[in-house]
């Protein structure tokens, strides 16, 4: 809060997010009331969510539609599934503990102020072995694999999104990065996207940061393998190692809002200009 103060932004603090309540910072109830005070608030413009965690499917069902941007990562990946519903852009990003103690002049906090400022997102990334080439635009959609798997099957899962954005293609280009998770659970995870039809029916894949997701030998892949040969029956541009997920260079990207994605053999370049 002081350091986004210090940049000249007003901020407001929910009243319930200094609580505690077991692994939460308040009752289900409590956390909704102050979610869903801030979404009908005219006065804000955009919710920084202080951290990710768990306990956003709790509670999704009971908020109420998104009308301005979520800005946070991980178990925000809920309410970026939410944003998608009324096709409100939304941004994956840092929240509160990286604004709090990265160097003001890290690629990931600059990036995430500049955003904010509302200055276009334009990345030049190097490319990996694995990658595919291609060239689409497309809205950019997802976050967390393991919270999209716990979507599955709901009202909130990725084949109910029916995105509606201009001069763009529908089918959207779905971001997934992880922590912590189990090689073969990983492998399950996305065994369920290609048995759901989710792969399927993308235009392209950015894959992030796995991080601490081990190799398993017995698996006879990498987990980035096992990513890739998934993807491997269809004809879009997948990107692998972008620096996004659970690690101090998360750079943000909006979510819900036209991207175009560029794979070379040379270099990978992702661009989000203002509307």
């Amino acid at each position: 809060m002081e350091r986004l103060l210090s940049l000249g932004f007003e901020v407001t603090v929910s009243p319930h997010a200094y609580g505690r309540s077991g692994r939460f910072a308040a009752r289900d109830d409590e956390r909704l009331a102050d979610l869903n005070e801030a979404l009908q608030d005219p006065r804000v413009d955009a919710i920084l969510c202080s951290r990710g965690g768990y306990g956003l499917q709790r509670i999704i069902d009971r908020v109420v539609a998104v009308h301005k941007p979520i800005i946070g990562f991980s178990d925000i990946t809920a309410l970026h599934q939410l944003s998608a519903i009324s096709s409100q852009p939304s941004v994956h990003s840092i929240m509160c503990k990286h604004l709090a103690t990265l160097p003001q002049q890290s690629e990931a906090f600059r990036r995430t102020i500049e955003l904010l400022r509302g200055a276009p997102l334009r990345y030049e990334l190097p490319s990996h072995p694995l990658n595919r080439t291609g060239e689409i635009t497309a809205p950019l959609i997802g976050g967390n694999l393991s919270v999209l798997y716990g979507l599955q099957g709901t009202p909130f899962e990725i084949k109910n999104l029916k995105l509606k954005i201009k001069n763009c293609n529908q089918r959207p280009i779905l971001l997934i990065e992880d922590i912590c998770e189990r090689h073969y659970h990983i492998d399950r995870m996305m065994n369920n996207l290609r048995l759901s039809g989710v792969l399927e029916h993308l235009s392209g894949l950015v894959v992030g940061q796995f991080t601490d997701c081990e190799d398993d030998p017995l698996m006879g892949e990498t987990v980035l393998e096992t990513i890739a040969r998934y993807a491997a029956p269809y004809d879009y541009p997948v990107v692998f190692d972008a620096p996004v997920g659970h690690v101090a260079h998360n750079l943000p990207l909006w979510l819900n809002r036209p991207t175009k994605l560029t794979v070379t053999n040379d270099y990978v370049q992702i661009v989000q200009d203002n509307d």
